[in-house]
């Protein structure tokens, strides 16, 4: 279908004839009428088949009449990573082109000043991810109370990647009465109970099946024994004979992405990499430079996985097999969008099996391997190491051969020293004769007396060494009188004590143990019953 039956205003009309479009895909032609009308939207479909198109054309026409107030927007697209929140305001700024919208985008690595200055004019269109957003909620920057059309995009990730409590909170901040769209390339079953939640009868627009790959893409798979060295060897041999204009390679690791560069550099290729922890101006520098083929690999994580829209790569490789068969969907569709034809290989250890197996499930595919396919016996074999470990090889062997040979070593000393005892019997001292040895009385008194003299002369300096010099001649008089006072006390009490009881014996009064007054009762004499 054509985008003039779809019953657009000419302003987008016009926009989209000068981006060269002209036919709309099957997620638009469903997608478009649904969200204009103003209901809520759940859309899955592959990669590459426009489906950022499909929210963006609603929201302008919806959009056309009525003007954003400070510091309230009156749309937000949420998106996970920062490169896709920038596509998305490229796709805007591209088909808004005749409307008079404003659009502010919130992402990491930005100066907060700069998206103040936005917010303060009033933005049609906020373009966020969830964490940067939530940072200018809590400054008090920004209210949600008037959004009208509330998007996010790859919403499985969103939800699915620790977004999810950002997403609840976002959604409790924002009028109920809104529009929602959901748009992703796969919805798992667990991840379509959150949709329930937030969606409310919505308009589920499904043109492919659940992770289905294109049928443009040409998909295979190589086997490599190990990690490492090896494996990087191997890739190199699997591209050398490629015609190759623009390619992503792929790994799991933000280290891995560093190491697979400079290997690259070292044999001469034009490589440049892209991960979470370059800063936002890099990034982007890196993007625009892969997009102009300054650059022919691009090595990457899975940030550059998700809804980069660059239109001309011709290769995508999966030098590391995603863990996550949904992003194997993600990975490859990078490659072969629009209609263009493409080529991912990814590269498959004896470790990988598990993973493999996943995404053969999911994306319902016999591989097609590089080179011979690999028999249950090389998947269940030892020979494939953990990652890196070709980089810890020399260092972890070496110190395990250093450390074994001394283990041997204290080992052939100990059973020396063993068998050296078993040859060699034990000395005994030299007992003295009977004729060496002197009666004790025979002996001469200083040799008795010796032990005893030496001990008392020991006693006495430790004595001596312990006991601090006195400062001054007052302190042992002090002591003195001190000690003699409490010594007249105890024995003035120990007479006390004598005297009261010679009294009490001597005494012929009775002992009456109730004080001064007893009652009367008590002094009568017992009278014995005669009976």
């Amino acid at each position: 279908m054509k985008f003039k039956e779809l019953n657009l205003s000419p302003k987008i009309l016009s926009a989209i004839e000068k981006a060269g479009y002209d036919e709309a895909t099957p997620i638009q032609e469903a997608a478009i009428p649904a969200g204009i009308e103003g209901k809520d939207v759940l859309g899955i479909a592959q990669t590459g088949t426009g489906k950022t198109a499909s929210f963006v054309i609603p929201m302008l026409t919806r959009l056309e009449r009525g003007r954003a107030r400070a510091r309230m927007p009156r749309s937000l697209i949420l998106a996970p990573t920062r490169e896709l929140a920038a596509q998305v305001e490229e796709a805007l700024e591209q088909l808004g082109t005749n409307h008079k919208l404003t659009i502010a985008l919130l992402i990491g690595g930005v100066s907060f000043d700069e998206q103040f200055k936005k917010l303060d004019r009033g933005a049609d269109v906020l373009i966020a991810t969830p964490g940067r957003l939530l940072d200018h909620f809590s400054r008090g920057k920004i209210l949600l109370t008037g959004v009208e059309i509330l998007v996010i995009d790859e919403a499985d990730r969103m939800l699915d990647m620790g977004f999810i409590d950002d997403i609840k909170k976002i959604c409790s901040l924002l009028p109920p009465k809104k529009q929602t769209m959901f748009f992703s390339a796969t919805m798992p079953e667990e991840i379509n109970k959150f949709t329930k939640k937030f969606l409310k009868d919505p308009v589920k627009i499904e043109v492919a099946r659940q992770s289905q790959t294109a049928s443009t893409i040409t998909q295979r798979f190589e086997f490599c024994s190990s990690e490492g060295r090896e494996k990087r060897a191997a890739f190199r041999e699997a591209i050398k004979g490629m015609e190759i204009d623009n390619a992503i390679i792929f790994c799991n690791r933000k280290r891995d992405v560093a190491i697979m560069q400079k290997s690259m550099e070292k044999h001469g290729y034009s490589v440049a990499a892209l991960h979470g922890d370059l800063e936002q101006r890099q990034r982007m520098a890196t993007l625009d430079s892969f997009r102009n083929n300054e650059i022919t690999f691009l090595v990457a994580s899975d940030v550059a996985a998700r809804g980069l829209d660059i239109p001309n790569v011709g290769h995508v490789f999966n030098y590391d097999i995603p863990t996550q068969a949904e992003d194997y969907v993600h990975r490859i569709g990078r490659t072969g969008r629009a209609g263009r034809e493409g080529y991912a290989a990814t590269f498959v250890t004896p470790e990988d099996k598990k993973y493999l197996d996943a995404i053969l499930k999911l994306c319902e595919i016999d591989p097609e391997w590089l080179g011979n396919e690999p028999g249950d016996d090389e998947f269940s074999s030892k020979r494939g190491r953990g990652r890196g470990s070709d980089r810890n090889k020399s260092k972890g062997q070496s110190r395990g051969r250093t450390t074994r040979s001394n283990d041997d070593r204290n080992k052939d000393d100990g059973d020396k020293r063993t068998r050296n005892r078993r040859e060699t019997p034990k000395e005994k001292p030299e007992q003295p004769s009977n004729s060496d040895k002197a009666a004790p009385d025979e002996q001469p008194a200083a040799a008795q007396n010796a032990p005893a003299v030496e001990k008392q002369a020991k006693k006495t300096a430790r004595s001596n060494t312990d006991k601090p010099a006195p400062t001054s001649k007052s302190r042992p008089k002090a002591r003195d009188r001190n000690q003699n006072d409490n010594n007249k006390k105890r024995d003035d009490n120990n007479n006390d004590r004598q005297n009261r009881k010679n009294r009490n014996r001597n005494s012929k009064e009775p002992i009456i143990g109730m004080g001064d007054h007893v009652p009367a009762f008590m002094k009568r004499d017992v009278v014995k019953n005669k009976d």
